[in-house]
């Protein structure tokens, strides 16, 4: 898996536009900010930019709010896409106000090692990885539709019944995904899963084989596009 691709700035936040801000002032003057309106409001950049949406968050960095965006695409996301993709969401937040006048930090990343595998489009990212995933069984609730039975396994795959019993999770590594299910080579084994049947998947770290892993890193983070966007300011001023 690649590395995480972290840039970070900290800027205030210009006059709150009058309309179509997706967040409100609480009382008392304290800006309440809806981390669903603004993945709704950040969605359109990252469709223009080729990448995916993974998750907004909000936290605390110091005296200052701490503004989480991860981001992924196919074939992994570079730092000029982090960059890139920074300057527009700021952009897009001063232009809205969905943060209000307080300042922030801005970070955008993309997803660690230690992200679960709940999508569709997780899976197919880690072909080739070594996985850990509980059973859910048929009617449990996966990165496919709740309650739907998985399609017949296809010609040579073992049944996913087959697989372990309901008490414990599986390890193996993903041969292919697909919308509705992935396959697993489990001891040696290719095995068909729905993804009905499956939990969050993990991936496992193995250092020995990063380099057989198209495109990807387990390990620490590559140094952060440094400096504040254009019109912001460093941390700590």
């Amino acid at each position: 898996m690649r590395t995480d691709s972290r840039h970070g700035s900290s800027r205030p936040d210009r006059t709150r536009g009058s309309a179509g801000a997706p967040a409100s002032p609480r009382a008392g003057g304290r800006h309440y900010v809806d981390t669903a309106e603004l993945e709704t409001l950040l969605a359109p950049v990252m469709r223009a930019a080729g990448l995916d949406l993974e998750s907004v968050r909000i936290g605390t960095a110091g005296r200052r709010r701490l503004l989480r965006v991860v981001v992924d695409a196919d074939g992994g996301v570079s730092l000029d896409d982090i960059a890139l993709v920074s300057r527009e969401v700021s952009a897009r937040l001063d232009g809205t106000g969905a943060m209000g006048d307080a300042p922030y930090t801005l970070e955008v990343s993309s997803p660690g090692v230690d992200r679960p595998l709940t999508q569709p489009r997780h899976w197919r990212r880690a072909v080739g990885r070594l996985v850990r995933v509980p059973l859910a069984g048929p009617a449990g609730s996966g990165p496919g539709d709740p309650g739907v039975s998985p399609s017949p396994p296809a010609a040579g795959l073992a049944p996913a019944a087959a697989q372990a019993g309901p008490d414990g999770p599986i390890e193996g590594r993903v041969i292919a995904a697909g919308d509705s299910g992935v396959i697993l080579d489990v001891g040696g084994t290719r095995r068909e899963f729905g993804y009905a049947e499956l939990g969050p998947g993990r991936v496992q770290v193995e250092f020995g084989r990063l380099a057989d892993v198209p495109g990807g890193q387990d390990g620490a983070p590559a140094d952060a596009a440094a400096g504040p966007l254009a019109g912001g300011r460093a941390d700590g001023h």
